[in-house]
């Protein structure tokens, strides 16, 4: 008998552990770590004193008929595999003659890698195919601004000359 009460007491000992465990557990779970990591953003004590102007500096950017003067333009993602695989899909595009869905990979590229060469050069000459001699030119150019003496600079220069004459 007095084994049994021995081990009766210790299952219900056990019992409270597991469960305090498990109510300290959900304690953790309910509270937000976040409260430790926060940071904190305030001004310092002195800062309108020490910056009396700020405020009218900030004012002009609050107001939502201003211009945007931040300075901040539109960031693209910069992913150069995609720009690589955007000019290899425009390449089979143009072989087959499709140069307005080729035109809209060369574009895609230059979204993913701003100022890449070869997606200017091709997207020129798809321009130029298409009959738009503006934007052709204007793919012409940037290509050569990018690589003056590259591998296209001679197609590239030709073709400006061809544009003009043509006007």
């Amino acid at each position: 008998m007095a084994l049994l009460t021995t081990i009766s007491l210790a299952q219900d000992s056990s019992d409270k552990t597991a469960s305090d465990k498990a109510a300290a557990r959900n304690r953790e779970a309910e509270e937000s770590s976040s409260h430790d990591t926060r940071i904190d953003i305030s001004p310092p004590k002195d800062d309108a004193k020490n910056h009396p102007a700020s405020k009218d500096a900030v004012a002009d950017l609050d107001a939502d008929d201003a211009p945007d003067t931040s300075g901040v333009q539109e960031f693209h993602p910069w992913n150069p595999m995609k720009a690589l695989k955007n000019i290899e899909v425009g390449d089979y595009y143009f072989k087959r003659k499709n140069y307005k869905a080729a035109l809209d990979r060369y574009k895609e590229a230059l979204y993913y890698k701003d100022g890449d060469a070869i997606a200017s050069f091709r997207l020129a000459v798809c321009q130029e195919k298409l009959g738009d001699r503006a934007e052709a030119k204007k793919y012409y150019e940037q290509y050569l601004k990018i690589l003056p003496d590259g591998p296209f600079a001679k197609d590239a220069h030709a073709s400006l000359d061809r544009l003009a004459k043509a006007q």
